[in-house]
């Protein structure tokens, strides 16, 4: 079955000096600020389409790892997952860094590391942004 998740941005002004926000709209989680100092600069308490997108890519990930690893006999106990989306002005989002690290019982680096490799290449958000360079760092604690 699938399903849509929605989220709605109000913008005021012009992209250098305007501002706006962006709600969560399916979950009703949140509305957070966003400008394009934010995005371009620093964060100062504000988001971007880019955090939003990390967001996305690391938690998809780590429900495409969890379950790659269950369907192989070997759960993990944890997995901590960070994805740092570069972004620079003029050019664009330049890469996506995923660095997981987890605890799972029974399995070698290398095994983590394949299972990693290929959540990464089965993640709905891993294919959705394909046009970007992902590299990807797994270490199994």
């Amino acid at each position: 079955m699938a399903t849509t998740r929605t989220a709605t941005t109000q913008w005021k002004g012009a992209l250098l000096d305007g501002s706006g926000t962006v709600s969560l709209d399916t979950s009703g989680v949140g509305t957070f600020e966003v400008s394009w100092p934010s995005r371009a600069e620093s964060a100062n308490g504000k988001t971007s389409p880019e955090e939003l997108i990390a967001a996305a890519h690391s938690s998809c990930f780590s429900m495409a790892l969890s379950h790659g690893l269950a369907g192989a006999g070997t759960p993990p106990e944890s997995l901590t997952t960070s994805a740092d989306v570069t972004f620079q002005p003029g050019e664009g989002i330049t890469g996506i860094v995923l660095t997981v690290q987890g605890r799972v019982p029974g399995i070698s680096a290398e095994q983590f590391q394949q299972a990693a490799e290929a959540a990464k290449a089965g993640c709905p958000v891993s294919k959705a942004l394909a046009g970007t360079t992902i590299t990807l760092k797994a270490e199994l604690l």
